[in-house]
Order: structure tokens, then C-alpha cells, then sequence
């Protein structure tokens, strides 16, 4: 199995070395940078947010209607950018799409991906405070993290009984 900056077990994170030094502070200039990328995505484009801040965009709607829960199981194709346009994270480019406990993501795909039918396709917006806050691994400290997203399907717990 892949451990991808979105699925980081309790096992993974408890892995880290126990003295590491807690992150430096993030610079105000790339805060405000962050910022701002958010704040320019406006509904005229398509964009919606949600009263925690999570901005989303339907790309390719009209799924089977099947939405999955917090307690489900699914499986996506997903690529990671930051507001750069920097590609920390692809299910696309690994050509495998990823199955996780959805519960056990970041709270922005938490929140978004329920909104989602199954064979949609959206592309979110996540503040820091819904993704990785002080920073996680390869993604820094107050990053915006933006990410398309197809829902494949919601995987049963037993493959066999599906």
C-alpha cells in the first residue's frame, strides 16, 4: 500500500521520530498568498463554499446518484496541486485508482466527497484548517491545497460482497 499525504494512518504519523523539531511558523507573505487564492475563486466560475470554507466545483455531474458517508469505504482518482500549480500527490499519474476509509481523510474531502455522486467529478479548494494545518510530510505548514476528484465508486468492506 501507498501512503499518499491524504492517508496518513494513526500507524504512519505515531512512525515519526519523537524528538523532531515542531514546524517553523509559516512566512505572513505566503499565508496571505494562500489566502488569496481562495478568495479569487468567485460562483461566477462555478465555485461554492460551504460554511466551513471548503470550496468546491462540479466538473462532470450528474453520477448514479449513490453518495457515499463518512463510514464508507471509496474509491477515487485524485491529483493533489498546490496553489502553485505543483503536483504533490496523483492517483492519475500512478494510473491506480486509491481506495480509502473516508473517515480517516483529510476533513475538506470528509465534507466534500458526501456532496458527491458516484462517476462525478469536482475539483475542491481546502484551507489549511480542513486539510493539514500546521503542515503533514511534504505539505507545508497554512497550505491551500486544491484537488480533482472522480468518485469511482463506494467499496464495500468485503470486495466479495459486492
Amino acid at each position: 500500500m501507498i501512503l499518499t499525504p491524504i492517508f496518513l494512518t494513526a500507524a504512519a504519523a505515531l512512525m515519526q521520530p519523537a524528538a523532531e523539531p515542531a514546524p517553523a511558523a509559516p512566512d505572513p507573505a505566503y499565508l496571505a498568498e494562500q489566502r488569496q487564492a481562495l478568495d479569487a475563486l468567485s460562483e461566477a466560475d462555478g465555485w461554492r463554499t460551504t460554511p466551513s470554507g471548503l470550496k468546491y466545483r462540479v466538473l462532470i455531474g450528474r453520477g448514479t446518484g449513490e453518495r457515499p458517508t463518512v463510514q464508507d469505504r471509496v474509491m477515487v482518482h485524485y491529483v493533489g496541486r498546490f496553489v502553485n500549480g505543483e503536483v504533490f500527490d496523483s492517483s492519475v499519474e500512478r494510473r491506480e485508482a486509491a481506495t480509502f476509509p473516508l473517515g480517516r481523510l483529510i476533513r475538506g474531502w470528509q465534507e466534500g466527497i458526501p456532496m458527491m455522486s458516484v462517476g462525478e467529478r469536482w475539483e475542491f479548494a481546502v484551507p489549511a484548517e480542513l486539510a493539514y494545518g500546521a503542515g503533514r510530510g511534504p505539505i507545508p505548514g497554512g497550505a491551500t491545497l486544491f484537488f480533482k476528484v472522480e468518485l469511482i465508486d463506494i467499496v464495500d468492506e468485503e470486495p466479495a460482497q459486492r
